[in-house]
């Protein structure tokens, strides 16, 4: 497995972890300069949106993985943890409809990641 395979199922248990909704994993190999995969999800509210970006930084770093910068905390309305080449968009759910990240990229195909139970 490479490290972006790892770090894809770390960042994916995590929002699942925090009962992040809808998630979504976007390959933007051959489609986006920005990263290689985004992970797209939703919490019901500002507090609920902080603690799965919390959880997601945690997680990668006890990992020995390299959170880059995290964008949108304080507001908790959209908040991009950059992991370099994976990003994570952690929308509250009156947000995401609005910005659809989804239809944007909409030729991106959509990974299934398997969660170890």
């Amino acid at each position: 497995m490479t490290q972006k395979q790892t770090l894809l199922e770390i960042i994916y248990k995590a929002l699942d972890d925090k009962r992040a909704e809808d998630i979504v994993v976007l390959n933007m190999e051959n489609i986006s300069l920005l990263a290689d995969y985004f992970l797209i999800c939703n919490g019901n509210s500002d507090r609920q949106a902080q603690a799965i970006a919390r959880e997601v930084q945690e997680k990668a770093q006890e990992n020995g993985f390299e959170v880059k910068r995290i964008e949108g905390f304080d507001s908790a309305r959209w908040i991009l943890v950059d992991l370099g080449d994976i990003v994570v968009h952690i929308f509250h759910k009156d947000e995401r409809a609005f910005y659809n990240l989804e239809r944007l990229w909409g030729d991106a195909p959509q990974l299934d990641i398997p969660t170890a139970e």
